[in-house]
């Protein structure tokens, strides 16, 4: 998917590029794409200089937190409602606990960091599963959940935000957490429906509910506030949540006497590991895209997907950071690549950009992740997987479409 997806990047950015040599005249475009070429180069370095310190650092303190016992806490905590919603899955399995720990990382933005543990988990559950390339019901569950992108410290998008020059990278911190949150509602109903859970369980209702009148009043909250009072707030909560998270694990684990210093390090230097692999995929798919937007091919798409937005009568300035939502269930590492171009172009703080930061955060990789995840343990039938995980992903970009219109509009 990948391979053609990179392809057809070069091919439609060829073809635009002949149209405007051979019918516009416009002999400049061929240098335009080289010089393309060059700049995305030179930006995915300073991307990814970024990239390796926001790694480390949040991978040393999810090190911490794991010897701190905040992980296996957090498995003992969720036990019973996983017991409901996998009911295959024996409670003190150790899939909960990499489940768990999957879920952390998700949450707080460390994509890179979640998907080896996933993979570990998805392996765990696959020892329960009568079949060996049917995927059962808790591996559905887990990976549409996965796939719903719930993120509540999207670290990536404020580290990409801050090297773009964002006065405050943590802007878009209230619209991805709501958004986010449409998006693992959905799935998770979906999937509820699907394989008919039991929701009606006390556990199930108590969790569920819970979560649904916290972000229901937390929305009539919001409601009651101007958009500069909203933009101030998503700011002030972002940064505060985010020291909040170092200092609870760093408090935790010194409460625990836990080696503070070394299992940072040992955690930091995972995410050394992590980084260095980034580094040629970022190069690849930026070049790709920059190319894409100097040939003009992009502009063609847009300009077409703005006419019928303009001709239906709505606004159209959300069509600029359609080419995120657009190859984010495809691929991550082009989606990243898309989001970086959109605030290399539009500026880091314009509707377009904070648009395309809140889908990035808010949906995910589904085509990426059904393939590697089941890939690993050698399912070949993924049943009604993704179906739920796009149902999801629509969910997220609409989402983030009505939420950045009510924050920034």
């Amino acid at each position: 998917m990948l391979n053609r997806l990179w392809l057809g990047f070069f091919l439609a950015a060829a073809a635009a590029a002949l149209s405007r040599w051979l019918f516009g005249g416009d002999e400049g475009v061929f240098a335009a794409i080289v010089a393309a070429l060059f700049n995305m180069a030179d930006l995915s370095v300073k991307v990814m200089v970024l990239l390796f310190g926001t790694l480390t650092l949040w991978l040393g303190f999810l090190r911490i937190a794991e010897q701190a016992g905040l992980v296996s806490g957090m498995a003992r905590l969720l036990g019973p409602l996983f017991a409901r919603l996998m009911p295959e899955v024996p409670r003190g399995h150790p899939a909960v606990g990499l489940i768990t720990l999957n879920f952390a990382a998700n949450a707080l933005g460390m994509e890179n960091a979640a998907t080896p543990i996933g993979l570990r988990a998805m392996r765990e559950l696959q020892t329960l599963n009568p079949s060996d390339t049917t995927a059962s019901n808790a591996q559905i569950l887990f990976l549409v959940l996965n796939a719903s992108s719930l993120t509540l410290l999207p670290m990536t998008i404020f580290m990409y935000r801050a090297q773009a020059g964002a006065h405050d990278p943590t802007l878009v911190f209230l619209p991805i957490l709501l958004a986010t949150s449409a998006s693992t509602l959905v799935g998770f109903l979906s999937v509820a429906w699907m394989q008919r859970l039991k929701l009606w369980d006390p556990v199930v209702l108590a969790w569920l509910g819970s979560g649904v009148l916290l972000l229901g009043g937390f929305i009539a909250l919001l409601a009651s506030l101007s958009a500069a009072a909203l933009a101030s707030l998503s700011g002030l909560l972002g940064n505060a949540l985010l020291f909040g998270v170092i200092v609870l694990f760093v408090g935790v684990g010194a409460y625990r006497k836990v080696p503070l210093f070394e299992s940072f390090v040992e955690g930091a230097r995972q995410g050394f590991e992590v980084a260095k692999d980034l580094l040629p995929y970022l190069v690849a798919m930026l070049c790709a895209v920059g190319v894409l937007r100097a040939s003009g091919a992009l502009g063609f798409a847009l300009d077409g997907i703005r006419w019928l937005v303009a001709h239906a009568g709505l606004d159209t300035r959300f069509v600029d950071a359609l080419p995120t939502a657009l190859v984010k269930p495809f691929s991550g590492s082009a989606a990243r690549a898309m989001l970086i171009e959109t605030m290399h172009h539009s500026g880091v703080d314009s509707f377009p950009a904070l648009l395309a930061a809140t889908v990035q955060g808010s949906t995910e990789t589904t085509f990426y992740v059904v393939a590697v995840y089941y890939g690993a343990v050698g399912i070949r039938r993924v049943r009604h997987t993704v179906g739920c995980a796009l149902l999801a992903d629509l969910a997220g970009v609409l989402a983030s479409i009505g939420v950045c219109y009510w924050f920034f509009g």
